[in-house]
């Protein structure tokens, strides 16, 4: 599923970078070399990443 339509940013891809790096959305979009352009995804982003950590960690 795509989290950010502006950049093609799958959901699976903003997981796999929050495993490895700190941060919210736009640090990670930064991490996969993208910038935030309309910003109207980075609160399912932001969830997403929230999701991912605490299964990695529970």
């Amino acid at each position: 599923m795509f989290i950010c339509i502006c950049n093609a940013i799958r959901e699976k891809d903003i997981r796999a970078t929050a495993r490895c790096h700190a941060g919210k959305a736009e640090d990670i979009y930064g991490r996969m070399g993208f910038k935030p352009q309309c910003r109207q995804c980075l609160d399912d982003a932001d969830e997403v990443i929230a999701e991912e950590r605490a299964t990695a960690f529970a």
